[in-house]
């Protein structure tokens, strides 16, 4: 039963079809500093490795699977593996076999879940999250061969498990972005590409958005299912957006931060910027009324259960539900 339902949606995704879909916040943030977990750098996947860790994970997605539910809209269960690969995975103890089995303890766990939570109304598809090599604010500099080469053991952990799609987070640069998404096509799997961007709307490495998905899509013949902005603040990128773009509706999904500091300072910070969920909720609202593609809301750092919420609220308002 499961290996059918997975492949059924690694070859037709239902958030391809449209109507809008949730995932979750800042998982690392909302671990840190509300849960007062130590996770050494940054790394939410070590939490599986025994029982508390796991119900930890598990409590955390039920508070926005219950969100989704609710509002009978679907949901994206990103894995807690945005630190597993291989340099990450060495500096934390954790060899190629460790790693491996991480990831695939990440998607077992959420395929879990989905059996608890999905209803029709409320698909829930199950995606292994991916990061970048380097600092996702610092990030260093490989070839797009290169990143292939690196990125392609996490992606074939997913592949043998019930992960219907990849999605690469908070990446830098085009030559990463690229590399992983040819990855994920060599593993027949669906990817998706998410670029975070500084206060002034641009890469890291100072490529516009708009660069750097017509750079990846011609780079790969368009192997990335759809792309997504996130680990900024909407007021951050919202400049580099232009209704009537094409590349714009190549661009499904954000997860935004909540506070409007820059990465150099939230990197600094040794307290939690939760910024404002209802003001966050109204700028989503915004570009999801002038962008129509942008159909996967979720959060990134700083953000918990409450700013989805408020997400939902101002992009899917309950009067609509009775509608």
């Amino acid at each position: 039963m499961a290996m059918h339902r997975h492949a059924a949606y690694r070859h037709a995704l239902p958030q391809m079809q449209g109507g809008l879909f949730l995932s979750d916040g800042g998982l690392e943030t909302t671990l840190i500093f509300h849960d007062g977990l130590e996770l050494p750098h940054f790394a939410a996947f070590v939490l599986l490795a025994n029982e508390q860790g796991r119900a930890h994970l598990t409590g955390y997605y039920e508070k926005y699977l219950a969100i989704a539910q609710e509002r009978g809209v679907g949901f994206v269960l990103d894995s807690a593996t945005w630190r597993a690969n291989p340099d990450w995975g060495t500096k934390l103890g954790y060899g190629p076999r460790e790693l491996k089995a991480a990831n695939q303890a990440s998607i077992a766990l959420l395929a879990k879940l989905r059996d608890r939570w999905e209803t029709p109304a409320t698909p829930c598809v199950i995606s292994g999250a991916i990061g970048p090599r380097g600092d996702g604010y610092k990030q260093g500099f490989m070839g797009q061969a290169q990143a292939r080469d690196y990125h392609s053991a996490q992606i074939a952990a997913f592949a043998e498990s019930e992960a219907d799609m990849v999605a690469a987070y908070t990446l830098g640069t085009v030559e990463e972005a690229a590399g992983i998404a040819l990855a994920a096509q060599a593993h027949d799997m669906p990817c998706a590409i998410s670029f975070t961007v500084e206060t002034d709307g641009r890469l890291v490495s100072g490529r516009s958005l708009r660069e750097a998905v017509e750079i990846v899509d011609d780079e790969t013949s368009g192997a990335p299912l759809y792309y997504m902005i996130n680990c900024a603040h909407p007021t951050h990128f919202e400049q580099a957006l232009e209704a009537g773009e094409t590349w714009l509706k190549r661009v499904h999904g954000v997860r935004a931060n909540a506070s409007t500091k820059s990465h150099a300072e939230l990197d600094e910070s040794e307290t939690l910027d939760a910024g404002d969920p209802a003001d966050l909720g109204r700028r989503y609202q915004a570009l999801t009324r002038s962008f129509p593609s942008l159909r996967i809301l979720g959060g990134c750092c700083g953000t918990d259960h409450r700013h989805v919420a408020a997400v939902c609220e101002a992009c899917l308002p309950l009067e609509a539900l009775s509608a």
